[in-house]
């Protein structure tokens, strides 16, 4: 592995510093979304006017007459709505700077569209239901230890993101409000994935990029099997072997960088637990040895930034 340089790890802390406060920004945006206005009373009593609190699906909520309260919280909104606008759009041209000094300096090395399809899980508000596991959770611990691992413990194709079984009912919902189906907030992204015939777990783009989604196994009342949207083609999601310990082990997140020179939160595993995992892998008969070789690298190289470069919690 390769310490960053002065010039790329500056960079890489001043990046993220916009990144996480234009993440708080969008989360306060959220909520004054909508809108509020004054409604005219009934023809009794033209004069009156009403308080009416719109969401952005168009639904109205009535607070109630002109008062001085009323009054007081229509002004207050209306402040933090255009506060919000501001720094919003202040941060965002900051990101926009970053992102192109990222690109000068080369600080990242993931694939642009890892990137794109983290952000653009978070945009939709369904990154919580997923952990990415297994090679691509390396960039997250390289990133925060402010290395860069042999490039050969990286190589990889695919994506694999566990999914959490225990909120699948608050994902189901989610998932309804911002497209039809999985396969679509991927194809958001990237039109060209599909999902592939002979392993309805996994979707595939024109350029062989592949998104896996996997879960625990069958415990409690999960079901089985089981499908991500009622659309036709959509992901079925595959049980993996102990995939339980992914979910269940405390969780690591960390600002991940693309050759482009964009950004995205990758939330994962913890590194220790990340090891452990690989090792016991490694461990299994029926494992490809080509596949166990990387395990056993992968889980050498993280054993390595746990003892020097990353805390123990």
């Amino acid at each position: 592995m390769q310490e960053l340089s002065p010039a790329i790890t500056r960079q890489s802390i001043d990046a993220i510093a916009v990144f996480e406060a234009l993440e708080e920004a969008t989360a306060e945006a959220a909520q004054v979304r909508g809108g509020m206005y004054w409604h005219a009373g009934p023809a009794s009593a033209p004069d009156r006017k009403y308080l009416v609190r719109t969401t952005p699906a168009g639904a109205e909520t009535s607070l109630g007459p002109q008062t001085p309260e009323t009054q007081a919280i229509y002004d207050k909104f209306t402040q933090r709505k255009q506060a919000s606008a501001e720094r919003l759009a202040g941060l965002k041209a900051a990101l926009n700077q970053h992102q192109r000094l990222n690109r000068a300096l080369r600080v990242g090395r993931v694939d642009p569209l890892v990137v794109a399809l983290l952000n653009r899980l978070a945009s939709t508000q369904l990154s919580e239901h997923f952990r990415v596991v297994g090679t691509h959770a390396l960039y997250a611990y390289e990133a925060a230890a402010g290395v860069r691992l042999d490039a050969d413990a990286l190589t990889t194709r695919d994506m694999d993101l566990l999914w959490d079984t225990r909120k699948r009912i608050v994902f189901s919902t989610q998932l309804a409000r911002v497209d039809s189906s999985m396969l679509g907030v991927l194809q958001k992204v990237d039109p060209t994935f599909r999902m592939r015939q002979s392993q309805k777990y996994t979707a595939v783009n024109k350029d062989g990029f592949e998104v896996d989604i996997i879960r625990r196994e069958q415990t409690e009342d999960d079901p089985h099997p089981i499908k991500l949207s009622d659309a036709d083609e959509d992901f079925g999601v595959a049980k993996a072997q102990r995939a339980n310990v992914l979910l269940d082990a405390p969780g690591f997140t960390a600002v991940i960088f693309a050759t482009n020179g964009t950004m995205a939160r990758m939330n994962t595993v913890h590194p220790a637990t990340f090891v452990s995992f690989k090792r016991w892998l490694a461990g299994q008969a029926g494992r490809d040895p080509l596949k166990r070789r990387r395990d056993v690298l992968q889980a050498d190289a993280v054993q390595v930034l746990l003892e020097q470069y990353l805390p123990p919690n």
